[in-house]
């Protein structure tokens, strides 16, 4: 402190060292009075106080002197970090030059920011749409081409390597590009017009002014600028999104994994068959079913396949054998943590009604497809309008995209509209092959595998140079695939006999549908000009992957349901087990026509739902896969749409809420029938009464979803500790059936657990154990006090960026990420906000978004995103719309260009550069 006092003090005091002893000046300060024209602090020399108020006073300057240079920096460092954030909102009206237009574009968009976009020909419209998203989007945009094309390494470092070599060795960026040149000349002229306007953004922004995530990176010490965009970073989104939907992949190896160490009963348990006694499939017996062998099509469907297997000419070859129709690894986590979970839990609903039960005598379409939640949200809300509608013009669409595709994946145009859920085929399988050298055991010879090399960029890092070999099956995806690597060396594959010496090893290929080249996006642009059944049949046939159920309604009254997609007729087997591949028995022998997939139109119901249930009924003679999701959510919608005589919007949208728990109803009765310790029992009583539903301030639910987390973990934990399939209890709609079974097995051997201390033998055992643990978790995370329990408190959905707000510093995570919010709902229920019982209570995947469309009035419809338009922190749409979706609430679908004009709050004019 010295070093400090001693300079100030000596300022002070002119007439000597401080601490001397010299008196002051003759005529100095006479004691207790300031000195003549002096500083009133100066005292007398060697008197105390002199001392110690002038070192105070010069702390108290030295402080605030900090304090103003600390303000001024935090001010600056403030303003400039406002200035970096808000550099990239986007200019939403007066007018702007764009190189590549025609002519003049309108961008018009609401107080929500979603913009509806005019133009007078499909270049225009498409260049226009690219150049909005990039307005909006650009980082995701940049991002997911970086997850598509296995080149997250060159953003993100080191981390990514394992996740970009699983991509690579896929190919999907590869296949993507061989995609584009299969596209109709039409499609291709989109396409490059959409990138031409992402481009024209580009030409006139870069750093902070394309996203705040730039300069972030910058900061980091990554030297990088964005490249160009092309047609095949919109194409290659699909795969990602066929990726997301596939849960085939991880089943195949858990069965196999976990067939090593457990007992044929006890696998079979866990992988339960679809319950055609309790759930009905979309497709009822008395309705069309497609056009089986032998049958007769119709001129449309004719043409439909016609189209698709100009495509695919294996399509054609299905007369091979085909397995029975029947009811229906987690170790891919590096491209789950940014694409988000895969698998069984990931679900969607759509249905449609006819003007039958309506209150307006025209058809309702809902639909809202359940992903893992992100800021900003997967889906990007617009419309895409022709000045003059006509063949040379032909768009007139609203609803739900990409950022980074042009079109629109899901929604209505002027004629038909449509909605979109997982069919979730058997569209994969891992082949098991035999490998020695350089070559591979095939139908009795050795052929050579082939090879290509992949060099991947790596921030901060060297280059890594990656070889990718394939068999006749597709990649092989051991070589970068851990979990798989482990199943080729132990898994018990029936009919794999493992040999030993002779220089062979066990690797494991995959053929997956989406890897071979189709023409999905063709179908994107004529679904969207699609003006009837005929012509949307047209469409689906050219849907390849992701293969998704399609419910449709149009105008005149008509509602439908379609399955399109690559569904694989197999020689052998039927895509529940790896397969070995050197027989070449297991071999796909082609595709299920595309006219003998399961369809509906105008059943006599009156309704069509689907909720990732079976597609069609155990007589269909085709082997679509025996991984249905269960049917508890599509019979409580079927359930709820026939209690509800005439329905209208309104009443659509209090089905896409509804929250009750079918798990709970079969559960509860068990546990009302058991007493739980002393400190369990007023728990217990939280679920006499009980609706079942799942509302955010439910105890109840509260309560009952503790004890199924408790419940699932003293059942199943103890067996699977340790098992390499790490089998995923994630307490969903599948474990809600595995249970259910249990539960009439009161003596089952699942229900022992020997290394709990209580001793837990049988079902009740359990079930007390259960309730007395769920009592203890929630007294200590939510009070003593059960009637105060929420369910809302323990199921949070917070909304992180997938990037930078994962894995960035805590500000940057502050800026990008929404904080938590409180919602209701849960797994397999409709308000489907699930959540992972062996991780937590948070939600990990929702309704992405909701929508209803009112076919007597399209401007009636209503929609709501997870997210708002923006991508932009702070931005006025970054988040808008979340609180709204939080509470069931949504937003008016203006589509009309009268609605539209009278909902637009900004309007933007493009004109082409030099105009």
């Amino acid at each position: 402190m010295s070093d400090v006092m001693d300079p100030l003090t000596r300022a002070g005091a002119p007439g000597g060292e401080e601490g001397s002893g010299e008196h002051a000046p003759e005529g100095g300060q006479q004691e207790g009075g300031p000195p003549e024209g002096g500083p009133p602090e100066v005292r007398e020399a060697g008197a105390a106080p002199r001392r110690g108020s002038r070192w105070w006073r010069g702390l108290r300057v030295t402080a605030w002197c900090l304090t103003v240079l600390l303000v001024t920096v935090a001010c600056v460092a403030g303003l400039a970090a406002t200035r970096m954030v808000r550099a990239s909102y986007p200019q939403v009206s007066g007018e702007l030059a764009v190189a590549g237009l025609h002519g003049k574009v309108t961008v018009a968009r609401d107080g929500s920011g979603v913009p509806q976009i005019y133009a007078d020909d499909p270049h225009d419209l498409f260049l226009a749409q690219g150049f909005v998203h990039a307005q909006d989007r650009f980082w995701e945009m940049d991002v997911r081409r970086h997850i598509t094309s296995g080149s997250l390494s060159e953003l993100f470092g080191e981390s990514q390597v394992e996740t970009d070599s699983l991509i690579r060795t896929m190919g999907w960026r590869r296949v993507a590009e061989q995609e584009v040149a299969l596209l109709d000349p039409q499609s291709r002229a989109n396409l490059d017009a959409y990138a031409a306007g992402v481009n024209s953004y580009l030409a006139g922004h870069e750093g902070a002014d394309l996203g705040v995530e730039y300069p972030l990176l910058k900061l980091g010490g990554l030297d990088y600028s964005p490249a160009p965009w092309t047609p095949a970073d919109s194409v290659s989104w699909l795969k990602a999104m066929a990726w997301n939907l596939n849960a085939t992949l991880s089943d195949q190896v858990r069965h196999a994994l976990l067939a090593a160490t457990l007992t044929d009963a006890q696998v079979d348990s866990l992988f339960p068959t679809y319950d055609f006694s309790r759930w009905r499939p979309i497709v009822s017996p008395g309705d069309s079913q497609g056009t089986v062998p032998g049958e007769p099509a119709g001129p449309a469907a004719s043409g439909a396949a016609a189209a698709a297997n100009a495509a695919n000419p294996a399509t054609a070859a299905t007369t091979a054998s085909y397995g029975p129709m029947a009811g229906a690894s987690d170790a891919l986590s590096g491209i789950d943590e940014v694409l988000g979970p895969r698998g069984s839990g990931i679900g969607s609903n759509s249905w449609v009604v006819a003007g039958s039960r309506t209150t307006t005598g025209k058809p309702l379409l809902a639909n809202d497809p359940h992903l893992s939640p992100s800021v900003p949200g997967v889906w990007y809300q617009g419309g895409l309008h022709c000045n003059t509608a006509g063949p040379a013009c032909p768009y007139d669409v609203s609803g739900f995209g990409f950022a980074g595709m042009p079109g629109v994946i899901v929604g209505h145009n002027g004629d038909i509209g449509w909605g979109v859920t997982n069919l979730a085929p058997a569209d994969t399988d891992l082949f098991v092959e035999r490998v020695t050298g350089s070559t591979y055991a095939y139908k009795g010879e050795q052929r050579p595998l082939e090879t290509r090399r992949e060099v991947l960029k790596v921030a901060g890092g060297p280059d890594r140079t990656i070889t990718v070999r394939s068999t006749v099956h597709g990649p092989v995806i051991s070589d970068a695939f851990p979990k798989a690597k482990t199943l080729a060396a132990e898994g018990r594959i029936p009919g794999v006999e493992r040999e030993s010496g002779g220089g062979a090893e066990y690797a494991v290929a995959m053929r997956w549908s989406a890897l071979d080249p189709g023409r999905t996006m063709d179908a994107v642009f004529q679904l969207d000009t699609a003006k009837d059944w005929d012509s949307f049949r047209a469409a689906a046939a050219l849907f390849s992957s992701p293969a998704q159920n399609l419910v449709y309604a149009d105008r005149r009254g008509h509602i439908g349901y379609q399955a399109p997609g690559r569904i694989p007729v197999r020689g052998k087997g039927e895509g529940r087990w790896p397969v070995p591949g050197w027989t070449g028995e297991y071999d796909w022998q082609g595709f299920v026509p595309f006219d003998a997939l399961p369809r509906s139109f105008d059943p006599a119901s009156g309704y069509i739902v689907t909720a990732n249930n079976a597609a069609a009924g155990p007589q269909y003679p085709y082997n679509l896969t025996r991984n249905w999701g269960d049917g508890y959510r599509s019979e409580r919608i079927a359930q709820l749409i026939e209690k509800a005589g005439k329905l209208d919007a309104s009443a659509m949208q209090r089905i896409q809420l509804d929250d009750h728990n079918e798990n709970a109803a079969a559960l509860t009765p068990y546990l009302l029938a058991v007493t739980p310790g002393k400190d369990a029992r007023a728990a217990q009583d939280l679920l006499r009464g009980w609706d079942f539903g799942q509302g955010a301030d439910s105890a109840a639910a509260a309560y009952f979803n503790a004890v199924w987390s408790n419940l699932l973990k003293l059942t199943f934990y103890d067996e699977l500790d340790g098992n390499k399939a790490q089998l995923h209890v994630d307490g969903g709609g599948l474990w809600y059936d595995i249970v259910r079974k249990l539960l009439t097995s009161p003596d089952d051997a699942w229900w022992r657990n020997a290394k709990d201390p209580r001793g837990l033998r049988t079902r009740d055992d359990v079930l007390r154990a259960a309730m007395d643990d769920a009592a203890k978790e929630l007294s200590g995370r939510l009070g003593a006090d059960p009637a105060k329990w929420r369910w809302g408190a323990l199921h949070t959905l917070t909304l992180r960026n997938d990037t930078l707000g994962t894995g960035g510093p805590a500000p940057v995570q502050w800026l990008l990420n929404h904080e938590p919010v409180e919602v209701g709902g849960g797994s397999a229920t409709v308000d489907a906000t699930g959540w992972d019982a062996s991780q937590g209570y948070e939600v990990n995947w929702v309704p992405s978004m909701r929508m209803v469309v009112d076919f007597a009035d399209f401007d009636a419809s209503r929609w709501v995103n997870l997210t708002g338009a923006s991508g932009h922190a702070f931005n006025d749409h970054y988040d808008d719309q979340t609180e709204l979706w939080r509470r069931g609430e949504t937003l008016p679908w203006p589509s009309s260009r009268s609605a539209v004009t009278t909902a637009t709050k900004d309007r933007l004019t493009l004109r082409p550069e030099g105009a």
